[in-house]
């Protein structure tokens, strides 16, 4: 039993207790009601907002003029007005910066996750252009850099591929794509406006991390088709069929391909570990897809490549994104499907976007509000379905980049997409020799950072439950699916949020010695048990959920205590429950200290609850608990409550 080490014998016990209590005077108080009785409609109105408006967005607007309200609005809804009036020339060369450094580092990578997603390599251009600029004027984050990522377009392939092939029917499956990305900006739009974005942190970070581990190790064995040059690759994503393909078609393995393909991923790898190891060299990584397309399609244009066994990207349409909206597929057999690519591919974009926004504002010290960048993200998705986008968020490698390179605004964003724009409008003849296993180089170099083993260790130390939802997750993606994966990632951060609310935890206390605190037996050495007394804490709120629980682990604390009491001189007579903790309480949870209360006093054990918070005395100050516990079984702490009962039972003459 927890704690069965701090026990000492009776004459030290008694001695201790009769020079901290019973010689000592303890004022005893009385368990007060909040202040200021509420009405219902207040009372739900003020839950209301805690739940839904926890950061009082309309604090602002309080005691100012029409005219300042109506600014502090636009500013409010349309951030590039707020830092868009204090704009400046030095602002504006710090962002140009950073703006062409992203824009060297989000060509190829746009090129490259319209690959990872079945999707013509023009569409990832097409995706770092309008939405980069739709969101410089609705998105809150300094630093976030827009675009295609490489998770969100492994699963709407991968999704998408499931029902419709790229290759015999691209139409349907470029219209099903734009519809996805539609779907994706409604549900992420609308967790913004209704206030909803705790939803997305069901997906808890340990079953993210392993699920993008997994995802990225199934997205760079799948670019060993590049790699190798293999024609004839399976289409599916779990790590057995892809490893039986390679080996199957080793007659198809292209020694050309392979040389040019390790040699620059060899490079790319190089110079990502300096720009890691020093940070200040930021740009050496950033410049080095650009710089291999730029010098692979030189070679492969003078040794023509394509007549040596290596594929190139082929014809480019020029010209800016053309509308999509005609394509948006609200109707068919495939709906469904849309609708599911959507929200789950918009569920890891909004993920993955909100986190690297605030992780770069906690390091530049501002504050980004949640729920207006999944308003932002979503009608950026909106707007670029209907301009031939799929769907994008904020990049954690280009914003680390953007944020390295001295962005100070989201102009950066701006610039960067003017740069897409120009090489849209005039140099897309230019990669029509651009090989394609140098875009699956670029794209392993870019995943390989979400394997994160240090993160598993950390994990393994800390908390197992975490680990094994972070292998879970992990080995889902690789022998299951992406989406079975996904759905395993999501199945235990709820399962973990149902056993911490089911099953809470319960400890047994005892006194700290010269002090009126009691702590947990369990994490306290010195902590010593009371003679006569079981304190118990429970340390979560009791609901209907929890309560069966807890009366049941209660009843077992007090038959183990008997069972060890039985052999001393001080059989248990008091059962006290500290409920300070305990931060609230429904009915379901009154009736079962009710419960308690009657089963105890059958055995001639009294139970007494202490240190009721606000919410709890209030609950029981309105129901019959408040009669059956308020004369002798409710007080304001632990101690006065034995301070209280010891004087009157006269345990310690």
């Amino acid at each position: 039993m927890v704690g069965g080490s701090n026990r000492v014998t009776d004459k030290d016990l008694e001695s201790q207790f009769s020079l901290q209590q019973n010689l000592e005077q303890m004022e005893i108080h009385k368990v007060a009601l909040p202040q200021g009785n509420q009405s219902t409609w207040k009372s739900l109105k003020q839950r209301f907002g805690e739940v839904f408006f926890p950061d009082d967005p309309l604090h602002q607007f309080k005691n100012q003029t029409f005219f300042k309200k109506l600014v502090l609005g636009l500013q409010y809804l349309f951030p590039i007005f707020h830092w868009g009036s204090e704009y400046s020339l030095d602002l504006l060369k710090s962002d140009a910066i950073s703006g062409l450094t992203i824009a060297s580092l989000a060509i190829p990578q746009g090129i490259s996750y319209a690959k990872l997603a079945n999707l013509p390599p023009i569409i990832g251009l097409y995706s770092s252009f309008v939405p980069p600029l739709i969101y410089s004027v609705l998105g809150s984050s300094r630093d976030l850099a827009v675009g295609p990522v490489s998770i969100a377009s492994l699963v709407m392939g991968s999704m998408l591929r499931d029902a419709v092939s790229p290759e015999q029917q691209p139409m349907l499956y470029l219209q099903l794509a734009f519809t996805a990305t539609f779907f994706a900006g409604v549900f992420q739009a609308s967790l913004g406006f209704l206030r909803l974005g705790f939803i997305v942190d069901f997906l808890s970070k340990p079953t993210l991390i392993g699920f993008m581990g997994g995802a990225a190790i199934i997205v760079s064995l799948q670019q060993l088709k590049g790699l190798l040059g293999i024609v004839h690759f399976t289409t599916k994503m779990q790590f057995i069929p892809v490893m039986t393909s390679v080996f199957q078609h080793r007659h198809e393995w292209a020694w050309q391909t392979i040389v040019m393909g390790t040699s620059f991923l060899l490079f790319l790898l190089i110079t990502r570990h300096i720009s890691m190891r020093r940070p200040k060299l930021f740009w050496v990584s950033a410049a080095a897809p650009l710089s291999c397309v730029i010098l692979s399609t030189i070679v492969s244009f003078a040794f023509k490549a394509q007549h040596h066994g290596i594929t190139v990207i082929g014809h480019l349409q020029k010209g800016v994104n053309p509308p999509s909206g005609n394509m948006l597929y609200f109707h068919g057999s495939f709906l469904g499907l849309a609708i599911k690519t959507g929200i789950v591919t918009g569920i890891l974009s909004l993920t993955e976007g909100i986190a690297v926004g605030r992780t770069f504002a906690s390091l530049k010290n501002y504050q980004i509000d949640g729920n207006k960048e999944m308003m932002a993200i979503g009608i950026m998705n909106m707007a670029g379905s209907c301009a031939s986008c799929y769907v994008t968020t904020g990049s954690f490698s280009r914003s680390a980049v953007n944020y390295n390179a001295g962005s100070k605004t989201a102009v950066s964003n701006i610039i960067m997409a003017s740069a897409v724009l120009v090489t849209m409008l005039f140099l897309m003849p230019l990669f029509y020799y651009t090989p394609n296993v140098i875009l699956s180089a670029i794209i392993i170099t870019a995943v390989i950072g979400l394997i994160d083993f240090g993160a598993a260790i950390r994990l393994w130390k800390v908390d197992k439950l975490d680990f094994l939802a972070f292998t879970s997750a992990f080995f889902g993606v690789l022998f299951i699916s992406v989406q079975g994966g996904l759905a395993i990632a999501i199945g235990i951060s709820v399962f973990k949020i149902l056993i911490q609310v089911t099953r809470p935890n319960t400890v047994v206390k005892g006194v700290i010695p010269g002090s009126h605190s009691y702590r947990s037996l369990g994490q306290y050495k010195e902590a010593l048990r009371v003679p006569h007394f079981l304190i118990l804490g429970i340390e979560s709120p009791i609901y209907f959920a929890n309560s069966t629980y807890l009366q049941e682990r209660i009843l077992r604390w007090i038959r183990e205590e008997e069972e060890t009491a039985q052999k001393s001189q001080y059989p248990i007579k008091y059962v006290i429950l500290d409920m300070a903790a305990v931060s609230g309480i429904d009915t379901s949870g009154l009736d079962t200290l009710m419960e308690l209360k009657k089963i105890l006093g059958k055995k001639s054990l009294e139970l007494v609850l202490a240190n009721p918070v606000a919410a709890v005395a209030e609950k029981l100050y309105k129901s019959e608990a408040w009669e059956l516990f308020s004369s002798e079984g409710l007080y304001m702490t632990v101690a006065e409550a034995i301070a209280a009962i010891s004087s009157v039972e006269k345990f310690y003459p």
